[in-house]
């Protein structure tokens, strides 16, 4: 790794030491497109300011490597060009030497080629992402924004990143769309396109995308919004955020992660908040003046209410309520009360966490991205998202409840290459030989229990799908079929480099895990239970969404 600036990199640099203080500034004029920080876990965390033309930029916490870096994090100055950037750091100034500026990310040449990088679900080149953001399809692009620390591998420093894609599969990194402020970090939130132009931002023919945000600070969290008038490239803070203070209301910080949508019957927008015990709704006609009408007690973070149909029937629907957790409730909306009618249910679990789903899909789908909660050994970015997946409300034999598979768009990854029919667990495990150490699979299989009350397949050890007939769990949860007395249980499994994604029984239930395989094990995919029946298996190979 480059630990060195170049003569070239850098126009202009001056270290500046402050007798009796461990701080510094260097100043750099800048004509490459991006900054490369050296960081190391073995520094503490100091603050760095930068400031362009004498004005405070921004400030955030780093590990600046003093000597040898773990692995380096770049900032997207592009928009800087032919402006001189003045950083002060308060830790140890040594590492500021080596920050340098280049066309390229440090470790540019093997990026997304890396070892433990995930091969066909979305990651960030460098840093820290959690929570999915203002999930949104806007002229030909679907945006996902996120909760992102550019500055290291750990959470810190909330902004939010950005990426776009044609087809929800195939991503590209955008620069850094929204920054800490004097309110505060970039907390969770949402994004519409406000064709009316109630917020009275819109150019023209062209509407505003207006996000909807939380702004974090030591003492309260607050929701504010910005717009974009150039498909989320860039974003303007209102200037008379916040537009929602309620910490006294609720006599507590946690006042988060606002989901907008427009309104219909109503004519008015909704933002879902949760709000210190569950989720409040509030109403507007402008995106800036809220005002409170009710509250439902029994999720935390990241809000989520929407209308599907049971089993496609628009005269028929449900509202969906739920929060971070994979907990969700059915019941009735009417523009500013949600009337929970039966629930609490479960549909997903495991490393998925506050799941968003997308607002203005072109085709009514009513599509959910979730954050992935999955560390990569070794690599310079932590945490992942999941595949995209389709809700969709089914009548079961309890009534309607909601199911989640994979996105129509995933199947182009996919080839097939093998396909069996009625064998024993031992005749699957041999044919599934030549598929343990492939780079990224889907497996797809009924298996039957005859002589066996649990059974199941694993991975090196690891029980990927782990189902107890005697006590109705699966990998833990409870779990019971449409057919309460059957014997059989199908999975779509998909297999990646440091996690795997498993949809039972078309979409019933779905949990996702970190791939950990037991030290030592070489024994592969194996099925296991006594005398079980492996009805259909079948393989697909993975392609890698990056190019």
């Amino acid at each position: 790794m480059r630990l060195l600036f170049s003569a070239t990199a850098i126009l202009s640099i001056l270290l500046l030491f402050i007798p009796g203080a461990r701080a510094g500034e260097i100043e750099i004029n800048i004509n490459k497109r991006y900054l490369n920080f050296p960081i190391s876990h073995q520094a503490d965390r100091a603050k760095m300011t930068f400031q362009v033309e004498g004005k405070p930029d921004l400030s955030v916490v780093i590990r600046l490597a003093p000597n040898e870096a773990d692995y380096w994090v770049f900032r997207d100055v592009s928009d800087l060009k032919g402006k001189t950037i003045k950083i002060s750091y308060e830790g140890d100034t040594n590492g500021l030497q080596n920050i340098y500026q280049d066309d390229a990310i440090a470790g540019q040449d093997s990026l997304y080629n890396e070892r433990n990088r995930p091969q066909y679900h979305f990651t960030t080149r460098r840093g820290w992402i959690n929570d999915p953001n203002g999930l949104l399809y806007y002229d030909g692009e679907y945006h996902l924004f996120y909760q992102h620390n550019p500055y290291e591998r750990e959470w810190e420093n909330m902004h939010w990143g950005h990426a776009v894609s044609a087809d929800l599969i195939h991503w590209q990194e955008l620069p850094v769309a929204l920054f800490p402020d004097q309110h505060g970090t970039m907390f969770s939130g949402s994004a519409v396109i406000d064709y009316r132009n109630t917020a009275g931002y819109n150019k023209g023919d062209n509407p505003a995308m207006v996000v909807a945000y939380t702004a974090d600070s030591p003492d309260k969290q607050v929701q504010c919004i910005a717009y974009s008038l150039d498909k989320g490239r860039t974003f303007t803070k209102y200037e008379g955020n916040p537009v929602i203070d309620s910490k006294a209301k609720w006599d507590s910080k946690d006042t988060r992660d606002p989901k907008v949508f427009w309104y219909q019957p109503g004519n008015h927008w909704v933002m879902v908040l949760n709000e210190r015990d569950g989720h409040s709704i509030y109403t507007s006609a402008d995106l800036k003046d809220w005002h409170y009408e009710s509250h439902v007690t029994g999720f935390w973070e990241c809000p989520e209410l929407f209308e599907l149909p049971i089993d496609g029937d628009p005269n028929n629907t449900k509202w969906v309520m739920y929060g971070a957790s994979g907990t969700y409730m059915l019941g009735a909306f009417d523009g500013k009360v949600f009337t929970p009618e039966s629930g609490k249910y479960i549909y997903t679990g495991g490393a998925i966490y506050a799941a968003q789903t997308y607002t203005n899909m072109p085709d009514g789908r009513r599509v959910q991205i979730g954050w992935g909660r999955v560390s990569h050994t070794g690599m310079p970015f932590n945490g992942m998202m999941l595949l995209p997946t389709e809700l969709t409300l089914r009548t079961t034999k309890d009534g309607p409840r909601l199911f989640n598979v994979p996105v129509k768009e995933t199947s182009q990854l996919f080839t097939p290459v093998r396909q069996w029919e009625n064998l024993s667990s031992d005749q699957a495990n041999a044919l599934l030989d030549e598929f343990d150490h492939a780079d990224g699979l889907r497996i797809k299989t009924t298996f039957k229990l005859s002589h066996a009350t649990g059974a199941g397949l694993n991975l090196f050890g690891q029980r990927i799908v782990d189902y107890d007939l005697n006590f109705n769990k699966l990998n833990g949860v409870f779990y019971s079929p449409e057919d309460m007395v059957s014997m059989e249980l199908s999975a779509d499994i998909y297999i990646d480099r440091t996690t795997i994604e498993v949809f039972i029984d078309d979409g019933a239930y779905s949990y996702s895990l970190e791939r950990k395989p037991e030290s030592g094990n070489q024994e592969g995919l194996q099925f296991w239970g006594n005398r079980i029946e492996v009805k259909n298996l079948e393989v697909f190979r993975a392609k890698s969404i990056w190019k």
